[in-house]
């Protein structure tokens, strides 16, 4: 994909969530790699409703500043995801409303944050860390970050929102609504004894779609 193509798509699917009350006001962050390696990154104090494709963040491929806007205070989070994980080719960071709600449960799993709900949720984000409250932009949340290894590809930060990590930007986008969705469910369901699924077949959707999940 040609730069102005992808500067148009990452503020297409920004208004999208934006539209869509998947995150409000000034809340959210999003970033893409370009073909030469750099990085094109929404502005910081930007909207996800009114990107300009022209003003966003761009850096090259040693991770310096070349044009645009000053980027999104939160780019430890991202460059940490880009670091730890060779193939990830877009980053986005919301405030959405139900995964906040759910990092915030007494009981909730740290290490698994989201209930084997349906097959998507774990195809699309594997296993979910919950990080601890960090102040925002605080270099500590690329720290922690830094600390999985690369082994998760979706972290909710601790009142605060995810941060989830794709191939391209379709593939974040899409992961990010999928968590979004199923913190939905859980507090839907949270009380009631839903029927989740087994671990078997948990496992059965790992094998096929090569999850990472250990």
């Amino acid at each position: 994909m040609t730069e102005s193509k992808l500067r148009e798509q990452i503020c297409e699917m920004a208004a999208s969530m934006f539209a869509r009350g998947l995150t409000g006001g000034a809340s959210g962050n999003i970033s893409a790699r370009t073909e030469d390696g750099g990085l094109l990154v929404s502005p910081t104090g930007s909207s996800f409703g009114s990107l300009d494709p022209a003003r966003l963040s761009r850096f090259d491929d040693r991770g310096q500043l070349v044009g645009g806007d000053q980027p999104t205070k939160e780019m430890p989070l991202h460059s940490a995801f880009y670091e730890t994980r060779g193939k990830t080719g877009a980053v986005v960071h919301l405030h959405s409303t139900h995964a906040v709600a759910w990092s915030m449960m007494p009981d909730i799993d740290p290490q698994n944050l989201l209930p084997p709900l349906t097959a998507y949720a774990v195809m699309r984000l594997g296993k979910v860390r919950l990080l601890p409250f960090f102040v925002p932009g605080d270099p500590a949340m690329g720290d922690a970050v830094r600390g999985l290894a690369g082994k998760r590809s979706a972290v909710v930060l601790a009142n605060h929102g995810p941060v989830v990590a794709g191939k391209d930007l379709e593939a974040a986008v899409y992961a990010m609504e999928e968590l979004e969705e199923t913190a939905k469910l859980a507090l839907l369901l949270k009380g009631h004894q839903p029927r989740m699924l087994t671990s078997g077949q948990v496992q059965k959707v790992v094998d096929k779609f090569d999850v990472d999940w250990d």
